[in-house]
């Protein structure tokens, strides 16, 4: 009598299950004794988060069956890196696992890669954070190969070289490169006695497949949700799937997919053809597991359906619609004759946004509304961790707390932004953006005498507006000493600053990086104290901090202080800070890995769009897709299969809500084409969700206001009573609005920090440099060696002095050639920067003349310098420039000491470009010579005195409104656009009679 063959235990538990508790819901039943059970079971899960989520499952069914708590089983992560570990005495008492070797550290392993391609590549090396991003792309894929036990020699053999001759040179090169970084790579493991990580994961699993093989072990051993078709894992499965107390649970393996549509996905490494074959279907979401089975030698008639149900299963039919909505495209035509049982989608709805921030809301007012029924939990599953913190923000509104189990990436979070402000401080030498972005930073100086911190770093950033000193500590302690008279102990206190920073000082140019990385670390320690360190990000960058500093040690490596922010994001993106416990008990915010196993009531997919999810397919940057293929090595395509698997698990949910945005920050986008596949299955049979979207369009819909109207200030009459500046009248006369704001209310315009130069900066700059050369004597040729020495101890940044000074020394050698020549004709310079007053109709006319001459005759010539463009003469006529006629008007009438006279000569002298010589030229708004544009002599003080007591008479001592932009043709200043509201009424209205004026018809 001969003994039947064993059968593999092998069972798939369908979507609409929900696999965590289903899988909980057999195990129990099965396992379960009166005392240890359960205990005795070992179950082999894909990763820590499965660990969690079975974890929480057997919580569930605990407090359900009425018979109180539960020893829980051994649960073990497939692929860890201690699995001789974590299995203990299952694999061997005497530890016959510890002849693996140790696996290689992966910060020392991308250092020692960077090494490799510097060498290979040599003077075409990019600078050390591009090399590293380059490096960390090649150990990807080495990780590939070796996760598919392909080594160094298959990438040698003549199949694979001969299709590698046939490709491009650009493929070829890379090709090779990544060929001889592999083999000199592998060279060095052999000395150091160390393995890659993958290499000691496949080496674990055979040793655990061997020891299992030879000697089952004597308690149960489950494999549950483990979908990896990698060899190694594919062995390890068979063996558990053959224990005479062992078995393997695949989730959502498509039982009921015809026959030949499982044949058409392809061979999947069967033994029909190879792995990964041009003509596979690598985009199903069944692909990966006939890869799976094929590999464990299983075929699909030998698994069994898992008939446990978890607590909130979906209907059965379900599972019949997501196997008919992912057919492959030429079975898809099967779709306009499916029954409506085959393709119901009952308790699945379709949610479209406009944008992404109105997805977040309406995503959120889902989750509010379903929190509101006791016990019914809810999982928002999206690849889109910007879309997963928008949700965050807005579930806030109702103080529910959500965490995004995917974790931040180590640089969003707080301690790892001091880390990288402080690098972007020594990169940029300390620019002022980066400094006070650090000194502002919530981590620093907090504590009892933050208040006081914090205002003293507000009045260094007053200080320090405007256009960027120089480099270095100094430039900043020469503004700070600047504004000193303004903010008294400023001085004192960036002293302290200055020690805080102390460590940062050696790091110029090339610099070790672990020394650069122990500074950072100083500092940010002297400025945050231990609150750096204190939460969870604070703990995971200590840890970051760590492992990199003893792979530098061993792996030294030099980096240049402008590029070490850029490598310490590339190397922080790589960390993500998972939220500790404490969120909402019934909510759960997952990305695409976390969210396998899980199950809710109620699921979320958002994003889902193409580019998300699936992502875009990004092929390997230095192995062309023919030689992965020649290898066995998984495509770009084929994680948009993953994808699709993730998404028909999602599916299996109760209810579901598909949400997708038309459009993200850069444009249209595509919905996901598993969304139009659902549209193009069911038809008008498809559910919308539209009320969720309404109420998040409310939520946001402020309250209509009315378009604010043009201002028109009127101040009372003692409020008018100001004194007139003489660059000031033209605002007056022109925008009278910005006279009110800056006059009567005081308001003025603050620079952005790092400023482009204004053309007043450049105007105070001018005016110190002719200053000083004119009390100095004027003596000519040393007007230019002067402007150099000042150049030179002016806190501006070198790049702003490079690109202005040379137009500057080509206009001052104009006005020192230009002096000397009216010189000669006994022309004088009387007073320079010189401050004057008169009172015109009670009111205070003052201002300050840049120069004034004594003409040969006794008369005087007022002079106004000007970086840029002179007011045209038109302009002056029409009296919206009279800065020159009102100096001409002090001088007449005494209004300055040591100056007597009558003005007959008015000049402005710009520094701007000549049209037939470089930089420097003399106009005047009077005519003289053969000029046939400007003003009489004799008539332009005159005028001016009309102008300015027409002024006067109605606005400072008269009742007219300030109207802004009372001449809107006319150029002027910007400054206060953003207080008068310009943009909510410019072209909005007609000018009623109330804002006409005299002027503005004479200006239209």
């Amino acid at each position: 009598m001969t003994t039947a063959p064993h059968r593999p235990r092998v069972w798939s538990i369908a979507a609409h299950r929900g696999f965590a508790d289903a899988l909980v819901a057999g195990l129990i039943p099965r396992y379960r004794e009166d005392r240890f059970g359960l205990a005795r079971l070992t179950l082999l899960l894909p990763s820590q988060r499965a660990v969690r989520t079975v974890t929480e499952a057997f919580v569930r069914a605990s407090g359900d069956d009425g018979r109180g708590g539960l020893l829980l089983p051994r649960m073990v992560v497939v692929g860890d890196l201690d699995l001789d570990e974590t299995l203990g005495p299952l694999l061997d008492p005497i530890g016959a696992g510890a002849g693996i070797a140790e696996a290689v550290d992966p910060t020392f392993r991308l250092l020692r890669l960077a090494r490799f391609l510097a060498d290979e590549l040599g003077a075409d090396a990019p600078g050390e954070a591009a090399l590293l991003r380059q490096a960390r792309g090649l150990a990807q894929g080495i990780d590939r190969l070796l996760v598919e036990d392909v080594s160094i020699e298959d990438m040698l053999d003549e199949s694979v070289v001969g299709i590698a001759a046939e490709l491009s040179t650009h493929w070829q090169d890379s090709t090779r490169l990544f060929a001889k970084v592999f083999a000199q790579w592998q060279l060095e493991l052999i000395g150091l006695d160390r393995v890659d990580a993958p290499e000691r994961r496949n080496r674990l699993l055979d040793h655990a497949t061997q020891s299992w093989r030879q000697n089952p072990p004597v308690h149960p051993v489950i494999a549950a949700g483990v979908t990896s078709a990698s060899p190694a894992v594919a062995r390890l499965l068979r063996v558990v799937a053959d224990l005479p107390d062992g078995g393997v649970i695949l989730p959502d393996l498509d039982l009921a997919l015809d026959d030949a549509v499982w044949d058409a996905l392809g061979s999947a490494g069967g033994p029909d053809g190879g792995v990964f074959d041009r003509g596979d279907v690598v985009t199903h979401p069944q692909y990966h597991l006939k890869l799976l089975l094929n590999r464990m030698g299983i075929a699909r008639g030998e698994v069994q359906p898992w008939h446990r149900a978890g607590l909130s299963p979906a209907p059965p039919d379900r599972s019949r619609a997501i196997s008919n909505l992912f057919l492959p495209p030429e079975a898809s035509a099967a779709w306009v004759s499916l029954e409506a049982k085959d393709r119901r989608l009952s308790g699945v709805r379709v949610m479209e946004s406009t944008h992404p921030e109105e997805e977040a809301q309406a995503i959120a007012v889902l989750v509010r509304e379903a929190l509101d029924v006791p016990e019914r939990r809810v999982a928002v599953i999206t690849p889109d961790r910007s879309l997963a913190a928008r949700i965050v923000a807005n579930l806030g509104r109702w103080n529910i707390v959500a965490d995004d189990t995917a974790g931040r990436p180590l640089p969003q979070t707080a301690a790892g932004r001091v880390l990288l402000q402080l690098a972007e401080v020594v990169a940029e030498r300390a620019a002022p953006v980066p400094l006070l972005a650090l000194l502002g930073h919530p981590l620093v100086q907090a504590g009892d005498g933050r208040a006081g911190w914090l205002e003293r770093v507000r009045q260094l950033d007053l200080a320090l507006r405007g256009p960027r000193p120089g480099p270095g500590l100094a430039a900043i302690r020469q503004a700070a000493e600047k504004a000193e008279k303004r903010y008294p102990g400023l001085t004192e206190w960036w002293s302290g600053v200055e020690d805080l920073l102390f460590p940062l000082l050696p790091l110029d140019g090339a610099v070790p990086f672990d020394m650069a990385l122990v500074a950072l670390v100083e500092t940010g320690e002297a400025l945050c104290g231990t609150a750096l360190w204190a939460q969870a990000d604070g703990r995971c960058l200590a840890r970051f901090v760590e492992c990199w500093r003893e792979a530098t040690g061993d792996a030294p490596s030099m980096v240049a202080a402008e590029e070490l922010p850029a490598l310490l994001r590339d190397a922080m993106d790589e960390t993500s800070v998972r939220p500790p416990y404490g969120g909402h008990p019934r909510l759960a915010i997952y990305g695409l890995l976390e969210a396998r196993m899980s199950r809710a009531d109620l699921v979320i997919c958002g994003g889902l769009t193409e580019g998300t999810w699936p992502g875009s397919p990004t092929p390997d940057a230095l192995l062309a897709p023919p030689i992965l293929r020649a290898l066995g090595i998984p495509g770009a395509d084929f994680r948009i299969g993953l994808a699709a698997h993730d998404l028909a698990a999602a599916l299996g949910a109760p209810e579901v809500v598909l949400s997708h945005a038309r459009r993200d920050a850069t444009g249209p986008v595509i919905p996901s084409r598993f969304l139009l596949r659902i549209h193009a299955m069911l038809g008008d049979q498809l559910r919308h969700e539209k009320r969720a979207v309404l109420l998040a369009q409310a939520l946001a819909d402020a309250p209509e206001v009315p378009p604010h109207p043009r201002p028109l200030p009127m101040p009372s009459a003692e409020q008018r009573r100001v004194p007139i500046a003489v660059t000031a009248l033209d605002r007056l006369r022109g925008d009278p609005y910005q006279f009110y704001a800056s006059a009567i209310l005081g308001l003025r315009r603050l620079d952005p920090i790092d400023a482009d130069p204004t053309p007043a900066w450049k105007g105070t700059a001018v005016h110190d440099i002719m200053q000083k050369w004119h009390e100095a004597g004027g003596i000519p040729g040393e007007l230019v060696p002067l402007a150099e020495r000042m150049f030179d101890e002016m806190s501006a940044h070198p790049f702003m002095r490079a690109m202005w000074k040379p137009r500057l020394i080509d206009a001052l050698h104009w006005i020192e050639a230009e002096t000397d020549r009216l010189a000669g004709e006994g022309r004088e310079v009387l007073a320079i920067e010189k401050q004057g007053e008169i009172v015109v109709d009670g009111i205070r006319i003052h201002g300050r003349a840049d120069r004034i001459d004594r003409l040969a005759d006794g008369t005087l010539a007022v002079v106004d310098y000007k970086t840029g463009t002179p007011p045209s003469n038109a302009m002056v006529a029409k009296g919206f420039a009279l800065q020159l006629g009102l100096i001409g008007l002090i001088a007449r009438d005494g209004g300055m000491s040591g100056v007597a006279g009558e003005p007959s000569c008015f000049e402005y002298w710009s520094l701007g470009r000549n049209k037939d010589r470089g930089f420097g030229y003399n106009q005047s708004p009077v005519k003289r010579g053969k000029m046939r544009s400007g003003m009489e002599l004799e008539d332009f003080l005159p005028e001016t005195d009309r102008f300015l007591r027409e002024a006067i008479a109605r606005w400072i001592l008269g009742s007219d409104p300030f109207t802004a932009r009372l001449n809107p043709d006319l150029p002027g200043y910007s400054d206060y656009d953003q207080v008068m509201r310009l943009d909510e009424w410019q072209g909005r209205e007609s000018d009623g009679p109330e804002n006409k004026s005299r002027e503005g018809e004479e200006g239209a």
